[in-house]
């Protein structure tokens, strides 16, 4: 009796778990803000929901929002808006980077308080992570992201 109920438990469970894998490492995940890098846009512990299709399909765009290995960190994420994309060339103080195949250029809104790629240089589309498709927390800020600079 007791291994019949187990079955069906096990066989309901795997179904249930390899789905929500799939989901979160394909499709999308929830995401939690911290720290001042992207204010006013978005402030510590607001909610986003993130999609991984964009980053997958290589269909970014100049002021998309996404989520990111840190250069310096692999163990943290982070979240800035892509300032520029391969081919772009982007002027940092003095200096003028070109943007090379394969890396985008990340930039936080709060530019006086934001480490960025003005800090680490362009960052690999493999750190990628997703591209923030709305703020869902705090309930009365709800937002739909669109791109900044069209």
């Amino acid at each position: 009796m007791m291994s019949k109920f187990v079955s069906k438990v096990i066989r309901g469970f795997v179904p249930c778990a390899c789905m929500t894998y799939c989901v979160y490492e394909y499709v999308g995940d929830i995401v939690v803000c911290s720290g001042p890098s992207m204010e006013p846009t978005l402030y510590t512990n607001d909610v986003l929901i993130m999609e991984r299709i964009s980053v997958r399909l290589q269909k970014l765009k100049k002021g998309d929002i996404v989520i990111s290995k840190c250069p310096t960190n692999p163990k943290q994420n982070i979240c800035k808006r892509i300032a520029g994309l391969p081919g772009d060339n982007i002027r940092n103080g003095l200096n003028v980077t070109t943007i090379p195949y394969g890396y985008v250029w990340l930039e936080g809104d709060n530019s006086n308080n934001s480490t960025d790629s003005r800090m680490y240089g362009p960052v690999p589309h493999a750190l990628l992570r997703g591209r923030a498709l709305c703020k869902i927390f705090p309930l009365r800020e709800i937002t739909m992201f669109t791109t900044k600079y069209a």
